[in-house]
């Protein structure tokens, strides 16, 4: 599986979970951004990874990968959420066989 069919399948994972798709494949000069979802009063941006196995997911996010994301939310967010808007950052972890690993606001500074 390559990055877009991860990112089809989160987009899929967030949908069957009442999120609005906003945007996928979001680039700024700082980094891009994998998938923008919403619900009322929340925008989260999220971070997609795709591995192998199960192992490999464990190194797959790090703090620098995070900083660089949410150098490129805070380019870009003004443009996607609402000015009331909790804004968070998740990360969806996927690999074959395993149900997505979902972090929720993983990146708190």
């Amino acid at each position: 599986m390559r990055g877009r069919e991860a990112e089809e399948l989160a987009a899929d994972w967030y949908a069957a979970r009442g999120w609005n798709i906003v945007a996928s494949r979001v680039k700024t000069k700082l980094g891009e951004i994998d998938l923008i979802v919403q619900r009322p009063g929340i925008t989260v941006f999220a971070e997609v990874k795709w591995r192998r196995s199960a192992d490999a997911l464990n190194l797959a996010i790090d703090e620098r990968r995070l900083a660089r994301v949410a150098a490129a939310v805070e380019a870009v967010a003004h443009e996607y959420a609402e000015p009331n808007d909790d804004i968070r950052i998740d990360v969806l972890l996927l690999a074959p066989g395993l149900d997505p690993r979902h972090i929720p606001n993983a990146w708190q500074p």
